[in-house]
């Protein structure tokens, strides 16, 4: 028997790891098929700052938009500080998605290792998901 999925924990160290990995794969592939950053906070702490690049999809309308995410990509969720983000993923994985990881720690452990973030207000399409 096949052992029931879960959502996978990752560090932000992890995480940016493999959006990065997966950026260099997507250029010389030609196609965007690496994970995709889902942030699940709601759009008044994404405009005061975000892991660049993720796309927004706040936790208060997740499971009435949650189909719209790509199903055959890896999802890598994000929140403040990880437990909004373990519970939306832990609902994916309910819905049949294969490939979900909770990014430990959160935003707030994104921005404290440096790694890259936006701040601000969006720019127009900035969050949205991939068309």
């Amino acid at each position: 028997m096949d052992p029931k999925p879960t959502v996978e924990r990752i560090s932000v160290d992890e995480a940016a790891r493999r959006l990065e990995a997966a950026g260099a794969d997507a250029s010389a592939a030609g196609a965007a098929a690496g994970p995709l950053l889902v942030d699940v906070r709601e759009p008044d702490e994404y405009a005061q700052f975000r892991a660049t690049g993720a796309v927004l999809m706040p936790l208060s309308v997740f499971q009435l938009r949650y189909a719209q995410l790509p199903a055959d990509r890896p999802l890598l969720l994000i929140c403040a500080s990880g437990s909004r983000s373990m519970a939306a993923g832990t609902f994916l994985i309910q819905q049949g998605f294969g490939t979900v990881a909770n990014v430990e720690g959160g935003s707030i452990a994104w921005m404290r290792a440096g790694l890259p973030v936006r701040t601000g207000p969006p720019d127009e399409g900035e969050g949205d998901l991939p068309g």
